[in-house]
């Protein structure tokens, strides 16, 4: 399963610029940070602390900052290709068939990934609607329109899935 956004702004930093909640992030050098269409409010783990890796035109970078409720940032340093509109994965495999295995998001999320599938997967509990219903995926009880870029592929049945899960849905 391959859950992919896109870059939806990027932020030029000067060295010891903050980025996220409370400025825990701190641009170490000049940096380019990518603002990404994902965050808590999409099921995306909170707890994902700096370093957490993600894949941005298929190559390996790391977040930057608390996640937010509907986006994260990514230090893009050094993709120079990095624009808005680029692919970014948050797990599995990227169009360059580059692959961030879902464990190792888990390891820096201190969890396991079940808890990640779990939180954008229909699962027993969710519904896939037809095109009739202009793809809306109730998930967890919550309807979510097919508006969001956040897609989740690899699901049985199914080439791509809106699938979110609103905050408090995973317990936290």
């Amino acid at each position: 399963m391959t859950l992919r956004s896109e870059v939806i702004a990027m932020r030029e930093l000067e060295e010891g610029e903050p980025v996220g909640y409370s400025g825990r992030w701190r641009a170490p050098r000049r940096s380019r940070i990518a603002v990404v269409a994902c965050g808590y409010g999409d099921g995306y783990d909170r707890h994902a602390r700096d370093g957490t890796p993600v894949l941005v035109n298929g190559q390996r970078c790391a977040i930057a900052g608390k996640v937010s409720m509907d986006m994260l940032t990514v230090d893009v340093t050094d993709v120079p290709d990095a624009v808005i509109g680029s692919e970014v994965v948050l797990w599995g495999r990227a169009s360059n068939g580059v692959i961030l295995p879902v464990d190792e998001v888990a390891r820096y999320c201190d969890t396991i990934s079940y808890t990640l599938l779990t939180g954008y997967c229909p699962g027993h509990r969710g519904v896939i609607m037809g095109v009739l219903f202009k793809r809306l995926v109730l998930c967890r009880n919550h309807v979510i329109p097919a508006h969001s870029p956040t897609r989740v592929t690899g699901l049985p049945g199914s080439e791509s899935a809106l699938c979110m899960s609103p905050p408090g849905c995973l317990g936290d």
